[in-house]
């Protein structure tokens, strides 16, 4: 049922009024460096934050034999975060309203060289309309717009009258198993929410990605007899080669891809980490380089990975020196398939609503070549995934900050949709 205009405008001014503490609470879970494997504090601290409103907690860690059995299971390494995942749970007094998921990522990438920052990288510093430092906008004020969402709510009085999840996890930035997690443990609702730095549009598709290693040996000389070696940082610059014509090939196949033929290039290739060799006079007897790749929807995990083995192997075959020293390729981390968000669903609707009233413009939609968790939600629980959020820059980059405004005006939207999918009844 649409919210009238007398609620709406209430709706919207409790989110104004909670705003400043929302800020407050935001810069502090910036302030905490959440780091890949390093997440546990900042979880705990949201499982108080949960707790202390009044919400049934839940708390578990991942299961790395059901995530491993699971077709959109990523690889597990031994650098997998074992941080828990958090749910907190609002259960109304009476189940009137379709229920809901609000889920958040607390995990951030590294923050690069720190002198590079114009402050420190996890500062939370305020300047004008912009809070800096990493994982400002991707996506702790996403964290924090799900919980204040609910207390201006609260504020006049009111709360969901459905079900809503409050979830918080882990692993979003590496392999996206702390969503999986969610949905092996059980947890389901009629629709989710991401509020990821959208730059306050809806994802209408989003890429898969898959991690995988190339791991190089080469035969190792002084200098002074290099050419009776072979260079493993060489060879690895040849096998990059390689991969670019998988990646220019892939992209030429865009119009075969609904969303995304008219992008330039949808996909990508990162050569995001090398390492290699022992000694500046030695001839390097080893190189591994670590990759990223997009996947268009519909291309499974699988074919992927084959098509990039096969490659390396055909390459291989033709190099003079790797025909006999085959690269080995490793899949290590993201191994997810991508999606897309079918329109005309209640739940697009009900945003769509939710965001004129609050930004007073219609909602657009776009496809991000960019992993997000809500993949999970579209391939597995097969309900209406939404990721909506705030405008950003700089996300995994230096100076990461997130527009405060716009973060306002995405939490007022985040409300109004809460109330009109979930109904609202009287605050316990």
């Amino acid at each position: 049922m649409a919210l009238d205009a007398d609620l709406q405008a209430k709706i919207i001014q409790a989110v104004a009024d909670g705003f400043d503490d929302q800020i407050a609470f935001t810069q502090g879970l910036v302030q905490m460096p959440s780091l890949r494997g390093h997440e546990h504090a900042i979880q705990d601290h949201l499982h108080r934050t949960l707790q202390s409103r009044g919400y049934a907690m839940d708390r578990f860690r991942m299961d790395h034999a059901a995530i491993a059995a699971h077709p959109g299971g990523s690889k597990i390494t031994e650098g997998h975060s074992d941080a828990p995942i958090v749910v907190g749970i609002h259960r109304p007094r009476q189940e009137t309203g379709r229920s809901l998921i609000l889920q958040s990522h607390l995990d951030v990438v590294p923050e690069g060289l720190h002198d590079m920052w114009s402050d420190p990288p996890f500062s939370g510093k305020v300047e004008g309309d912009w809070m800096f430092g990493r994982g400002a906008g991707d996506m702790k004020a996403g964290a924090a717009a799900n919980i204040f969402a609910l207390d201006a709510l609260r504020r006049i009085g009111m709360q969901p009258a459905a079900t809503v999840y409050v979830q918080s996890v882990v692993e979003e930035e590496s392999t996206g198993n702390g969503a999986l997690q969610t949905y092996l443990q059980g947890y389901t609702a009629d629709a989710v929410l991401i509020p990821e730095p959208e730059d306050e549009k809806l994802v209408r598709a989003n890429v898969g990605v898959i991690w995988f290693q190339v791991q190089l040996r080469g035969v190792p000389k002084h200098v002074r007899e290099m050419g009776e070696g072979a260079n493993a940082i060489d060879a690895a610059t040849r096998v990059t080669a390689a991969l670019r014509e998988i990646e220019a090939e892939w992209n030429a196949d865009k119009a075969n891809h609904p969303h995304f033929e008219d992008e330039a290039h949808p996909i990508n290739l990162n050569i995001g980490k090398i390492e290699g060799g022992d000694w500046a006079s030695s001839v390097p007897s080893w190189c591994n380089i670590d990759c990223r790749v997009s996947l268009y929807p519909g291309v499974s995990a699988d074919d992927a990975a084959r098509q990039i083995t096969d490659r390396i192997a055909a390459f291989a075959a033709s190099d003079g020196f790797l025909k006999n020293n085959p690269p080995k390729v490793v899949f290590n981390g993201f191994y997810a398939e991508g999606y897309v968000l079918e329109e005309g669903t209640d739940a697009e609707a009900t945003l769509a609503n939710a965001h004129l009233s609050a930004l007073g413009a219609p909602l657009e939609s776009f496809m991000t070549p960019s992993y997000l968790d809500t993949r999970v939600y579209a391939l597995y629980n097969q309900i209406p995934a939404l990721c909506y959020g705030p405008i950003s820059r700089n996300i995994h980059g230096i100076d990461e900050c997130v527009s405060l405004s716009s973060v306002q005006r995405i939490t007022a939207a985040m409300a109004l949709f809460i109330a009109e999918w979930c109904g609202l009844e009287p605050a316990a």
